[in-house]
């Protein structure tokens, strides 16, 4: 006779079976709720400090309106005179064009330098999307002094403002910015007074605590 057969049992994971326990995929990586947690706090402080660097950027950018006003009000005119024929310089050795261009200049540091002291006022622990909100924001502000004291200045079009004035009457040259540089100067005095002030009244890193545990009984009393 012989024995009756049996079904196989499958492999059972149960001690003494001599199965070990199932290993974990490679992809299951397990995060510690503290770490998820930090993440999540780093992400939405770089998602506020995205939009205060938006914000500022806008600011600074609206503000160059007064600058534009202030340069199409005090820079200094150029005078033209016509003798029906062509436009010359009443003055040919005047320096109201170079005046112009320094008017910007001299208007655009003060409002660099005011833009950057408020700017670390209201935000001193400062930050990279801060920094690039500031100068993105200073340059967009120079351009639009720029174009709006053009626009507020004398008409551009020379040959219908001379038919205008008559022949032998003095007028008024178009609003220029000869020197394109002065466009920098908004952006570069921000980020100097923002630097300077940050370096000496930001906040500090905290000092590191000494260890005084003995090297030779970790568990000891400090």
């Amino acid at each position: 006779m012989t024995a009756p057969l049996t079904p196989h049992d499958p492999p059972s994971n149960e001690p003494g079976t001599g199965a070990g326990p199932t290993e974990p995929a490679p992809g299951d990586a397990f995060v510690p709720a503290d770490e998820a947690e930090r993440r999540a706090e780093m992400r939405a402080e770089a998602r506020a400090e995205l939009r205060q660097a938006a914000v500022i950027a806008a600011v600074v950018a609206v503000s160059g309106v007064l600058l534009g006003l202030l340069w199409a009000w005090l820079a200094p005119r150029v005078p033209l005179i016509s003798d029906g024929k062509a436009v010359y310089l009443k003055n040919s050795e005047g320096e109201q064009a170079i005046g112009a261009d320094g008017t910007f200049a001299l208007l655009a540091l003060g409002f660099g330098a005011l833009s950057g002291a408020v700017v670390f006022w209201l935000r001193r622990r400062g930050g990279v999307p801060l920094v690039v909100g500031l100068a993105a924001g200073s340059f967009l502000a120079s351009l639009v002094a720029w174009r709006l004291g053009m626009w507020l200045g004398p008409t551009s079009d020379v040959v219908a403002a001379a038919r205008a004035a008559g022949r032998g009457v003095v007028f008024d040259a178009p609003l220029k910015l000869a020197a394109k540089g002065a466009l920098l100067a908004w952006p570069l005095a921000a980020m100097a007074v923002h630097l300077v002030l940050t370096a000496l009244f930001g906040p500090r890193d905290p000092e590191p605590v000494p260890d005084w545990t003995p090297s030779g009984d970790p568990d000891g009393p400090a």
